[in-house]
This record gives C-alpha cells, sequence and structure tokens, in this order.
C-alpha cells in the first residue's frame, strides 16, 4: 500500500508527485494491469515461453 504524508508546508502538486513516483516504484500498475482480466492456466504458460524466448534472444544479441 502507498502512502503519502503532507509535510507541513508541502503543495498538493509535490506530494501528488510523490505519490505517483512511489506507484510506479512498486509497479502498482503493472499488476493492476496483470489481473485487470483472468488468465487461464494455458495463456499464463503462453506468455512466460514468448517472455523466455524474447530475454533468451536478446542474451544471444548481447553476446555477439
Amino acid at each position: 500500500m502507498t502512502q503519502v504524508i503532507l509535510g507541513e508546508n508541502e503543495g498538493i502538486e509535490s506530494a501528488l508527485r510523490r505519490f505517483k513516483r512511489q506507484v510506479s516504484r512498486a509497479d502498482i500498475f503493472a499488476d493492476m494491469k496483470k489481473n485487470r482480466h483472468f488468465e487461464t492456466p494455458l495463456e499464463k504458460a503462453k506468455r512466460k515461453a514468448l517472455a523466455r524466448r524474447k530475454k533468451r534472444r536478446f542474451r544471444s544479441k548481447a553476446r555477439d
């Protein structure tokens, strides 16, 4: 849970900016997008296999 406590002379804009920064660091939006729709076990396996292939391809290009 992300929480921002306002300082004594702090404006709402700076507090909102700090809140957005904390949310992006905690990957809350990525998690929210991932859980937006139900994913069947088959879809999950396909997504993970695709990620492994992309990772493997990137590593092989980095070695060349």
